[in-house]
């Protein structure tokens, strides 16, 4: 089912469930081990955002180190074209300033947003700074977010990819939110966990492919 208002739920099925269940809690327990580990050694990374015009923001994830998925998509839109702009989590107030300074400037343009892990926390605060200022986020991309905050009513586009079984959880929106709403299961896949899943080649097709649709 995919309507305006509902969620486009889809399982990628072949795999028994005991066995994905045994491999994604592994990976998840890897993956938290690994924040664990590295969060005491590895201070947050300092980013600037760029002063030259961006359609596509991406961010990383926790320490930026785990996330490089996102600056290979950033890498092939440049290819096409389209000016994107990976950047670490903690620059997400930076990145929404900017596009509220070039929309009272006067540029219209199409507003898109891709996240990782907390950066994909992050592009729903995005979102939610440029709803105040009518600004209408045109594709909104989560890959793995949890905890996370529903979707404003200002974007027009939400795609979630998450494991029910592993990491991450369905998008929600907020009861004003009339756009369309993507949740895509990745449960069955004992490949794909959080910390490669922006690495997977077919996901990465896949956001570039819905980026360019909206750019280009």
């Amino acid at each position: 089912m995919n309507s305006r208002c509902g969620a486009d739920v889809r399982r990628r099925r072949g795999v028994p469930i005991a066995q994905r269940r045994v491999v994604q809690r592994s990976a998840r327990g890897l993956s938290l081990l690994l924040l664990f580990l590295l969060g005491g050694t590895l201070p947050a990374r300092a980013e600037n955002i760029a002063e030259t015009e961006t359609d596509v923001y991406l961010l990383r994830g926790w320490f930026g180190v785990f996330s490089t998925g996102m600056d290979s998509m950033a890498e092939e839109l440049r290819r096409r074209g389209i000016r994107a702009e990976p950047i670490g989590h903690l620059a997400w107030k930076q990145a929404a300033d900017k596009i509220i300074e070039e929309r009272a400037a006067g540029k219209r343009k199409p507003v898109v947003l891709v996240g990782h892990s907390q950066g994909a926390n992050n592009i729903i605060d995005i979102a939610r700074s440029l709803q105040p200022h009518n600004i209408q986020v045109d594709l909104l991309i989560t890959l793995s977010p949890f905890k996370q905050d529903p979707v404003p009513s200002n974007v027009a586009r939400a795609i979630n990819y998450y494991q029910a079984d592993g990491w991450g959880s369905p998008l929600t929106g907020d009861p004003d939110f009339k756009g369309e709403l993507s949740n895509i299961d990745l449960g069955s896949d004992v490949g794909i966990f959080h910390i490669n899943i922006d690495k997977n080649s077919r996901i990465q097709a896949e956001v570039v492919n819905a980026i360019t649709a909206v750019v280009h």
